[in-house]
């Protein structure tokens, strides 16, 4: 199998060999014609009307003088091609190198791509193909060096999840060998703990399937207003109880074509977290509305909000804004939210003023023809 440098070397060359044939081709084709033609503009060989003798000799000097220009146009036509065909593969040597020292470069950082070295940047060449193609593999290298260090985010936040089950389990068990817990107390504890353990793992494989693009979905027609008027109807009692105030506002229609329970999922985690970061006499405020094909549940509460970085990272796996104060959940609700909105063809955004002045997360899903 030839290598790159050695094809670019030999078309470099054959480029070369091709347009010095054509030149000497056409110098030993066109030369003696021109010559005639240029002698006869002139007035014959050596001259017209002298006597036969001298016309004879005068042809003889003209055929002698034709014969060395025509030699020594040959001459310089075949050093011209040496000389061309020399300076040409010099050329080719140096450029097939320069060519060949870019993709050189691309491969040695495709080989270190493949062996985990993700730092490494392609100097991008002069050429605008090649420099294009470094540019991709830069991105590429970016693209793995994020997903690296999401899935050791992932492995750490997992562990991490997993820790505190596993120890109350251990503690649990040991305090009853111990003669500390009874068998229901210990039973209860591990059943919770379980059940915890049971709720992790159910959340890891949902959002698995989400970022996958694997969310099996039944879209039915529907009225968004209706499926957010039904879910806050069913958090209602745990607003009341924390003393907080839970209205909904419906402008007009909302006619969507949506997975009932997928969306509702969404909207009841939206409630919950709102619930849960708002403090007893806050307000919790849900909306629906339909503009220029998109309907959209904009749930609204009164509670700590989010600064800025905090709104930069909300979406992601096992993030919470505020992990001492409300740490039942995983942290996942919000990462499968917004991929249950995209694979709809809508999206999950987040906004907030500020921290201590309220959040507003919102729903969007393209509207469905009336």
């Amino acid at each position: 199998m030839r290598s790159v440098r050695s094809r670019l070397l030999w078309s470099y060359l054959a480029v070369a060999v091709a347009g010095a044939a054509v030149f000497a081709v056409l110098v030993r084709v066109m030369v003696p014609r021109l010559f005639d033609d240029r002698m006869n503009g002139m007035g014959g060989m050596n001259g017209m009307g002298g006597p036969g003798g001298n016309q004879g000799v005068g042809a003889e000097a003209a055929a002698d003088q034709r014969d060395a220009v025509i030699s020594a146009v040959d001459w310089a036509t075949l050093i011209a091609v040496i000389a061309a065909i020399v300076v040409a593969a010099i050329a080719a040597i140096w450029m097939s190198r320069r060519e060949v020292r870019h993709l050189t470069n691309l491969q040695r950082a495709t080989q270190r791509l493949a062996a985990g070295d993700y730092d490494a940047q392609v100097e991008a060449p002069p050429e605008r193909e090649l420099a294009a193609l470094a540019g991709d593999v830069n991105r590429l290298a970016a693209t793995l060096a994020a997903t690296e260090q999401r899935r050791a985010a992932l492995i750490n936040d997992v562990a991490h999840e997993m820790r505190t089950p596993l120890t109350t389990l251990g503690g649990v068990v040991e305090g009853y060998t111990d003669g500390l817990f009874s068998a229901d107390e210990m039973a209860a504890t591990a059943t919770a703990e379980l059940a915890r353990l049971q709720r992790l793992s159910q959340d890891l494989a949902a959002v698995s399937r989400a970022e996958e693009g694997r969310l099996d979905l039944t879209p039915a027609a529907a009225d968004l207003g209706d499926l957010a008027a039904m879910t806050v109807e069913r958090l209602r009692p745990r607003a009341d109880a924390a003393g907080i105030a839970l209205a909904i506002s419906a402008y007009g229609p909302a006619l969507v074509h949506v997975d009932h329970d997928r969306i509702v999922q969404v909207l009841a985690n939206l409630l919950g977290n709102a619930l849960n970061y708002t403090p007893r006499g806050g307000t919790v405020t849900v909306t629906t509305s339909c503009e220029g094909g998109t309907c959209r549940v904009a749930v609204a509460d009164t509670g700590r909000g989010l600064r800025t970085d905090e709104l930069a990272h909300v979406f992601e796996r096992f993030y919470r804004a505020d992990p001492q104060g409300h740490a039942g959940g995983t942290g996942i609700g919000l990462t499968i939210g917004r991929a249950i909105a995209r694979a709809h063809g809508g999206d999950l955004t987040a906004e907030s003023p500020g921290s201590g002045r309220g959040a507003t997360f919102t729903l969007t899903v393209p509207q469905a023809a009336s």
